[in-house]
């Protein structure tokens, strides 16, 4: 080998050295990972100076499991009870007046004392009024009576102020309201209801789900269907499968509720080495964070560690505050699958696999034979050519 050949070589070996030292140097910050390793999570949970805090609890027994997601609490007064027959603004009424002997209103009507009526004095007749409709103010129009306030009264009491203002007018009358249309007694359903719209409450006993039943059910999911009632000024959030689950959730319906049912499925993300990452809808609930670990791939064998699978999650307080917070568990541990398939995960909890440390020097090893190999085979190349 000639003086020059060395000399080239010698070079490329210090420029080699060169960038092989500055690579060091940097230690490896600046090659590609897909999130940061479980030593950087544990390190940061202690909470430096500008870096945002959280607490983090190592799963190592039932102890250490959070507690199961509350039910959700009704946070609508119950009202008191009222009969089904009162009257309010919109509803329409259909009004009869029987009357013997002179009629004040005509024989329009069939005798009531007709064979097919029952045998009473064939000389009776029943007159029927127009509908009739409360107006906004709660009052009705009755001819030869007047105008009355019906708002708040009941059907009965209704008739007999009709019956009452007759008087005099015509002989024994006799009146009959019923409800041909109620607006009062009455609730909206709207949204993944199978017939939405205007339902009237049967009994003034329904609750939440058997309004929902009598609409014709909710369409879809359980596991994804939420129920927002409003009453006035309050309202209250419950998923469909709770009301199936907890009767405690369950609350009476009043007339006047707004009840909407929206789809809303329940979904966590999955980030860092795992070999899936993406934002997975719950299957079924409750989900356990092993059947999550399961959905999401589990941890790549390639770049994660299955020691460093964390849970992010911000924990509601007793005073409504949310305290950001990170369950930790050791995969590399059997008993650790034990505990995960007593682990529920919650809506929009974030499952993350950390990158495992052994993984970046492969990285860097990687690095340097793609820069390098190539310069080495040129070299050989040129060299054997000078030969």
């Amino acid at each position: 080998m000639s003086e020059k050949d060395l000399a080239q070589r010698k070079s490329g070996v210090a420029t080699l050295s060169t960038i092989v030292a500055a690579l060091l140097l940097s230690g490896c910050v600046g090659l590609p990972s897909s999130g940061p390793t479980g030593y950087d999570v544990r390190r940061a949970a202690e909470g430096k100076k500008g870096e945002f805090s959280y607490q983090l609890v190592d799963v190592r027994s039932l102890a250490d499991l959070p507690l199961p997601p509350a039910r959700a609490t009704p946070t609508i007064a119950e009202i008191e009870q009222q009969p089904t027959d009162i009257l309010g603004p919109g509803d329409v009424l259909n009004i009869s007046v029987y009357e013997v002997g002179v009629k004040l209103f005509g024989n329009v009507g069939r005798g009531i004392g007709s064979p097919a009526a029952g045998g009473f004095d064939p000389s009776s007749s029943a007159e029927r009024l127009p509908p009739t409709r409360v107006d906004d103010y709660g009052f009705i129009r009755v001819p030869y009576v007047g105008r009355l306030q019906v708002a708040g009264r009941s059907v009965a009491e209704v008739q007999q102020m009709i019956q009452d203002g007759l008087q005099g007018m015509t002989q024994a009358p006799q009146v009959l309201v019923n409800v041909q249309e109620s607006i009062t007694n009455s609730v909206i359903l709207s949204g993944e209801v199978s017939r939405p719209g205007r339902l009237v409450l049967p009994t003034n006993r329904e609750t939440l789900a058997e309004a929902i039943a009598l609409a014709g059910g909710y369409r879809g999911a359980a596991k994804d269907a939420v129920v927002r009632i409003r009453r006035g000024d309050q309202a209250y959030e419950v998923r469909v499968s709770d009301l199936l689950e907890a009767p405690d959730t369950d609350i009476r319906v009043a007339p006047g509720d707004r009840i909407t049912v929206v789809n809303r499925p329940q979904t966590f993300s999955v980030l860092g080495a795992a070999n899936r990452a993406d934002e997975i809808v719950f299957p079924r609930t409750p989900l356990s964070l092993a059947q999550a670990v399961a959905l999401s791939g589990g941890s790549n064998p390639q770049q994660g560690d299955a020691a460093a699978v964390f849970v992010f999650r911000f924990v509601r307080q007793a005073d409504g505050t949310e305290r950001p917070t990170v369950y930790q568990l050791n995969m590399m541990r059997p008993g650790a699958y034990l505990l995960a398939q007593k682990f529920l995960m919650r809506d929009r909890d974030v499952l993350f696999v950390g990158n495992a440390r052994a993984n970046q020097l492969t990285k860097f090893v990687q690095l340097i034979s793609q820069l390098f190999i190539p310069v080495v085979t040129v070299q050989t190349t040129v060299a054997n050519a000078t030969e």
